[in-house]
């Protein structure tokens, strides 16, 4: 090791190639073999990561928060609380401007739960989930604030009548445009499935488009000339994607064989509902294939492992490695489980049945955390329920059939009271003015005089 004057210090491999140092500020700083920076140790104790492009790709504070950034630009914040037996009692969770959670654990009936108060461009909603645990890694499961009557499940199942005809209303949106090249809306709808399996598509593209826009606005910063120059450049993609969408509906990335896939999943999980529905009591809130676990047996394999359950829409992004290059996992891509049981890392394998442009390859083989396939699962038992809400709202309405009254009677294991929405905001306000500074100061102490080594 080699110790300057100025009170910091290299160290060299054994060609001579600086491998690390300690900058005067008291920064540590580690380098590949070719100079580019692999990790820094910020003073203040946040510790940063670079991928392979040397862009930072994740950072841990001493304070219990991690930010994440995926090739995308796209940024996810988490802080987490944890009680005196390690366990997490509270989190924040940012995954762009004014969208996040705030998460708190409670106990009901001897079990224990989590609610979610989340905030979305002003709306604020919760959502609750039952807490298992396999293998001592916890587990959410959704609980459903309410369930329809069964018969309304049967009708949301069954062949309608006769094939309906409907019009999307999102068509000429601004987030479906670019999207045009990877997913197109069933002509007709035999059933209602059928109709779900598309808006759930949509709303999962819905959310990748505005995630983007967030990370592009992020990087614009207070650049307007970079602002505009990207709202321009998605303009252009936007119309070069409408202009192909009209002649290539039978030629989208995700296919009618993958969507049927999807349709089938969906299928499966309103016979899951309705058998829930039908039942007294149903406490649980957790219809699978799997037999009901007694109150107080908090040991269970997650839904995301269920044999019957294989295909998984991604609802967030997620970086991942597969075969063995980094790559990125977006909202509206699908995934097919491969494997039974997780690795010592809790990660199982799958395969991706269709994915978007900027993502990994169709056919490739990532590893993905089973609490990663879990929140997908929770989010597809999620929208699958707004779903029905809507398709509720709008029976006898826009092409769609006359059926049973949906009915339904409050599930009292799914619901709890909010947090207050403006605690929730500043929370994720504060939150994302931390990010943002940790940030800062991880690009100062990787370019600080003393550390800007590799090959010094």
């Amino acid at each position: 090791m080699e110790r300057r004057t100025d009170g910091s210090s290299i160290e060299r491999d054994k060609n001579n190639r600086v491998i690390g140092q300690t900058t005067r500020e008291g920064h540590r700083l580690e380098y590949s073999p070719t100079g580019h920076p692999v990790k820094v140790i910020t003073n203040k104790g946040a510790e940063a990561r670079f991928d392979t492009h040397g862009k930072v790709s994740t950072i841990k504070t001493s304070g219990g928060m991690t930010i994440n950034r995926e090739p995308n630009g796209q940024r996810r914040i988490v802080t987490e609380h944890r009680d005196a037996n390690n366990r997490v009692e509270s989190r924040v969770v940012t995954a762009g401007p004014n969208r996040g959670f705030v998460e708190h654990r409670f106990e009901r009936g001897g079990s224990e739960y989590v609610r979610r108060t989340y905030v979305y461009e002003g709306r604020t909603n919760v959502t609750v989930y039952r807490t298992y645990y396999y293998n001592n890694v916890a587990y959410y499961h959704y609980v459903p604030a309410y369930y329809y009557a069964p018969v309304y499940y049967g009708w949301a199942y069954n062949p309608w009548p006769a094939p309906v005809y409907y019009t999307w209303g999102w068509y000429g949106d601004p987030w479906y445009r670019p999207y045009g090249y990877y997913f197109a809306p069933y002509p007709v709808y035999p059933s209602a499935d059928f109709w779900l399996t598309d808006y759930l598509i949509a709303e999962n593209l819905r959310a990748s488009y505005q995630a983007q826009a967030a990370a592009n606005a992020d990087a614009a910063g207070a650049n307007a000339d970079a602002a505009a120059a990207n709202a321009n450049a998605a303009a252009a993609n936007a119309d070069t994607a409408a202009s192909q969408r009209g002649s290539q509906a039978g030629a989208v990335t995700l296919t009618p064989e993958v969507k049927q896939m999807i349709a089938e999943e969906v299928k499966a999980q309103l016979t899951a509902e309705q058998a829930a529905a039908t039942q007294n009591g149903t406490g649980s809130g957790t219809p699978t294939s799997a037999p009901a676990q007694p109150a107080g047996n908090t040991e269970q394999v997650p839904p995301a492992l269920d044999p019957n359950l294989r295909v998984f829409i991604v609802t967030t992004s997620l970086d991942v490695t597969a075969n063995g290059e980094p790559c990125s996992l977006s909202a509206g891509d699908v995934l097919r489980r491969m494997d039974n049981a997780p690795d010592s890392d809790n990660t199982v394998g799958v395969m991706v049945l269709s994915s978007k442009k900027s993502d990994c390859g169709m056919d490739s083989s990532p590893r993905v955390q089973v609490a990663d396939l879990q929140e997908m699962h929770n989010r597809f038992r999620e929208q699958l329920d707004t779903g029905l809400k809507t398709l509720a709202d709008n029976q006898g309405k826009k092409g769609i059939p006359s059926g049973p009254a949906a009915g339904g009677r409050k599930n009292p294991d799914g619901t709890s009271a909010p947090d207050d929405a403006a605690v929730v905001a500043a929370k994720l306000k504060q939150q994302q003015q931390e990010a943002d500074q940790t940030e800062k100061e991880v690009q100062q102490a990787a370019s600080s005089p003393s550390g800007n080594g590799g090959n010094n």
